[in-house]
């Protein structure tokens, strides 16, 4: 790909991208959130998730993970420090808002894990973090912090699950990400992707006082209608909000649809196959 970035009017190191962020939030949910489905499904089954489940999902989002769980019998809460993704989190999970009766068992919560508390409330037997970490600099502390408010809500033996990327060899949008970093380039230090280390993941569960108890791989592909859906999937992620505070948006959606270019089929569709990671530890 011939590098196009033009480094004018540079911002201050540190502003924040111009974005939509109710249009990001409606990206995330309609768009790239289901790519993470067989990775929960895989969770759910190999944890034999159901009515005896009192879960709480970290990084929530617009709630499909915690949907997934509740129709398998599970009391879910959720959790999200976005006000845009929770609005559309409420949509699906409590549907009294419509004016249809709502579980009284699902709860979501916008703020921090220690927001969730509640006296005299269950102790959570399954902590999920779903959101993959290790490919932004600076996610595995992030996730470490939202653990140390999580993990005294949960009890002895609650199964806590961690998710990350696979190897990049395996991850075809790795190449795709790589635009993230070059266009980072002159806010280096400031959120940039990296690539995933093999123990990310054991390294936030041993500093959160976690003890592993089993990993697994699951295949996540990437797939979208057109190359524009893939653009607008991929920034609702907010791996390139570095890059667009260091150019601009229409840069980032420039080079994104050149790096996917080789990923289009015939019919215009875009696919790119991935692994993901997920490690279960376990609440001393």
């Amino acid at each position: 790909m011939t590098p196009t970035l033009v480094r004018q009017h540079l911002p201050h190191a540190g502003a924040a991208p111009r974005v939509d962020l109710r249009a990001r939030a409606r990206d995330w949910s309609e768009i790239q959130e289901r790519m993470l489905v067989p990775l929960y499904e895989a969770v759910y089954e190999r944890l034999d998730v159901g009515p005896a489940t009192h879960l709480l999902g970290l990084d929530c989002g617009s709630g499909l993970a915690l949907l997934m769980a509740a129709a398998r019998g599970a009391a879910v809460t959720g959790v999200d420090s976005s006000p845009e993704r929770m609005t559309l989190a409420r949509q699906r999970l409590l549907p009294e808002a419509w004016g249809t009766h709502g579980r009284p068992d699902t709860r979501l919560v916008e703020g921090s894990p220690r927001d969730t508390e509640r006296p005299g409330a269950p102790a959570y037997t399954l902590v999920t973090a779903f959101e993959p970490i290790g490919c932004l600099a600076g996610d595995a502390e992030g996730l470490g912090g939202l653990l140390a408010e999580a993990t005294p809500l949960a009890g002895h033996g609650a199964a806590v699950v961690l998710a990350g990327w696979g190897p990049p060899e395996r991850c075809a949008t790795t190449s795709v990400l790589r635009v993230a970093t070059k266009l980072s380039e002159p806010l280096r230090g400031t959120g940039g992707c990296r690539p995933p280390l093999r123990d990310d993941l054991e390294e936030v569960a041993q500093r959160a006082g976690l003890r592993p108890d089993g990993s697994g791989r699951v295949a996540c592909p990437f797939g979208y209608a057109d190359v524009d859906s893939a653009v607008r999937g991929l920034k609702s992620t907010g791996l390139f909000d570095a890059a667009m505070t260091a150019t601009d948006q229409v840069q980032v959606d420039k080079e994104l649809a050149e790096a996917l270019h080789p990923h289009q089929r015939q019919d215009g569709t875009v696919w790119m196959p991935n692994v993901f990671r997920y490690l279960i530890a376990r609440v001393p």
